[in-house]
């Protein structure tokens, strides 16, 4: 069997999970999600606890079965906890200003761009350190998803270390044409 999908899923207090035919329904304090179930895949739902089954011992099964495993327990600690990313704009200049579902960016370009936030995630920025965004939802692919497209509109780079970068991300900095010389 495979190791992550005979785990069972613990459902918190304050969590509602329904199967009706093979879409998974759940529901939270945070919101609701839903998934469909892949093929040859069940669920067995009690009261405090969810287990995954599976027909047969193939390995795309296997795979599908910790696959489904780990997507529904996402679902469950989205709606009851939610998930979050932080960014961090390094740069003189580099600002983001959220407002309401469009975030504004000034990223040293020669206009500002405006990012579309959608449905289900929240942008908000930090009092002390305007520099640090974080972003919220209950979706944590969603959530990652548009943490990736904030950061890729500016990647870190290596020399300055200029850029959008994750709060607990290392960036590996080069010596410059200077450092470089000095060796020679």
């Amino acid at each position: 069997m495979s190791r992550i999908g005979r785990k069972p899923i613990g459902i918190p207090s304050g969590v509602t999970v329904e199967l009706k035919g093979s879409v998974v329904h759940v529901k939270g304090s945070k919101g609701e999600l839903t998934y469909t179930l892949l093929p040859k895949v069940a669920l067995e739902i009690s009261d405090k606890e969810i287990v995954v089954k599976r027909d047969g011992d193939t390995d795309e099964l296997r795979a599908r079965h910790g696959l489904t495993r780990n997507l529904i327990a996402n679902m469950v600690t989205g709606v009851s906890t939610g998930y979050e990313k932080k960014l961090e704009i390094i740069g003189v200049g580099y600002k983001a200003q959220p407002k309401g579902k469009i975030l504004n960016l000034a990223l040293g370009f020669s206009h500002p761009i405006d990012f579309p936030v959608p449905d289900g995630i929240e942008i908000l920025q930090d009092e002390k350190n305007k520099a640090i965004l974080t972003i919220k939802g209950i979706d944590k692919q969603l959530v990652g998803q548009v943490a990736a497209n904030i950061r890729i509109l500016r990647p870190p780079e290596p020399y300055k270390g200029k850029g959008i970068r994750y709060t607990d991300e290392h960036v590996r900095r080069k010596p410059g044409k200077a450092a470089a010389a000095k060796a020679a």
